[in-house]
């Protein structure tokens, strides 16, 4: 429960496109019914970081990492954690002889898939909402074939070929994090969290002919050398030093 503050005087917001009880979003006149800190029905309401309290008053949750500055819902459907899947899909950079391209200082140069978010146009991670019913392993590959290779739009028969490229790639992740992200949409009582997986491309091949192809929610969507100064959206950029980290140092095996 976090410390008393008679002076703290949050924003109440909830956007209207939340409020307007899309499918999506819980429905706020029903919160005394909500399972917090449980699966309720299709929808899980466990934080992957504990238990969290809820406000005795509003019987809204309380956000574990503290204050925010904004009450409500702001931007995000659900009270509580709103669990995301990020797929870090990497390859080395090669040179074409098939070598791995080195940097400067004599680094191996290492790729990720990153899309461009229209809403802010900064790099981010092809991932997205982990939907009622869902899994987090079935959201990762669906949300890497619709942001990155824009698999809703290709006909079934090369729908069916992505499928199959993309399941190949997704057999073997390394796991990178779990938890909460320090996002711009976390609220006091609503707040965002995520399993951040690492799939690796050993050879650069796997994705053959088919070219990136940005979905409906990105602007662009490309392979893009990993920088130590890089800047990414939210809490990206963490995850990818994690990646480039471990990757470096299993670089023998790469």
């Amino acid at each position: 429960m976090p410390v008393d503050f008679p002076e703290y005087a949050p924003v109440e917001y909830t956007a209207p496109v939340v409020a307007n009880k899309p499918v999506w979003a819980d429905d706020e006149d029903k919160i005394a019914e909500f399972k917090f800190n449980a699966l309720d029905g299709d929808t899980n309401r466990v934080s992957f970081d504990g238990t969290y309290e809820i406000e005795k008053d509003t019987s809204r949750p309380i956000n574990l990492h503290g204050r925010t500055g904004m009450r409500g819902r702001g931007l995000l459907g659900k009270f509580g954690p709103n669990h995301a899947a990020d797929p870090v899909v990497s390859r080395w950079q090669r040179l074409a002889n098939g070598e791995v391209a080195r940097d400067e200082e004599g680094q191996p140069v290492l790729e990720i898939v990153f899309i461009k978010r229209k809403d802010t146009g900064e790099w981010a991670l092809p991932g997205g909402m982990v939907e009622a019913g869902d899994t987090v392993s079935v959201t990762l590959k669906k949300e890497f074939g619709e942001e990155a290779l824009n698999s809703l739009e290709a006909d079934e028969v090369a729908r069916e070929t992505l499928k199959a490229v993309v399941d190949r790639i997704f057999q073997n992740g390394d796991e990178i994090y779990r938890g909460y992200v320090d996002d711009p949409r976390n609220t006091d009582n609503a707040w965002m969290e995520t399993v951040a997986v690492n799939f690796h491309d050993k050879t650069g091949s796997a994705f053959g002919h088919f070219n990136l192809t940005a979905g409906d929610d990105a602007g662009s969507v490309a392979w893009v050398k990993v920088t130590p100064d890089m800047a990414l959206y939210a809490s990206h950029a963490d995850f990818v030093r994690e990646v480039y980290s471990r990757r470096s140092a299993d670089y023998g095996s790469a």
